[in-house]
C-alpha cells in the first residue's frame, strides 16, 4: 500500500477512535452510567495511536517531509480530530502527493 493511502486511513482512524474514547468519557464521568465504554475504546485508541505516530514517521520518511511537517504530524496526535487536520493540510499542501514529490526531482 502506499505511503499517502495508509497515513489517510490510519489518520481517520485515530480520529475516530478519539471520538469513540470521548464518548465513553462522557458516559463515565458526566452520566456516570459505566466505564464500558472507556475499556473498550483506551485500549483501541491507544494502539491506534501508536500505529499512527509510526504511520506518520514511515510517511515522512517516504515522501521526504521536512522536519516541520514530521513534528506538526506527531503533535497533531495529541488534539482530539487534529489528525484529520493535518491530514488535510498535508493533502492541500502537496505533502501526500507521491506525483509531486517525483517533479521535484
Amino acid at each position: 500500500m502506499q505511503a499517502a493511502a495508509l497515513f489517510r486511513i490510519v489518520s481517520l482512524a485515530e480520529a475516530v477512535s478519539w471520538l469513540g474514547l470521548l464518548t465513553g468519557m462522557f458516559f463515565k464521568y458526566v452520566t456516570e452510567t459505566g466505564e464500558l465504554g472507556v475499556k473498550v475504546f483506551g485500549p483501541i485508541h491507544g494502539a491506534v495511536f501508536v500505529a499512527y505516530v509510526a504511520v506518520a514517521w514511515f510517511t515522512a520518511r517516504k515522501l521526504d517531509w521536512d522536519r516541520r511537517a514530521t513534528l506538526w504530524a506527531f503533535a497533531s496526535s495529541v488534539p482530539p480530530l487534529a489528525t484529520l487536520l493535518f491530514e488535510r493540510w498535508a493533502l492541500r499542501t502537496g505533502k501526500l502527493d507521491p506525483v509531486a514529490l517525483r517533479r521535484r526531482f
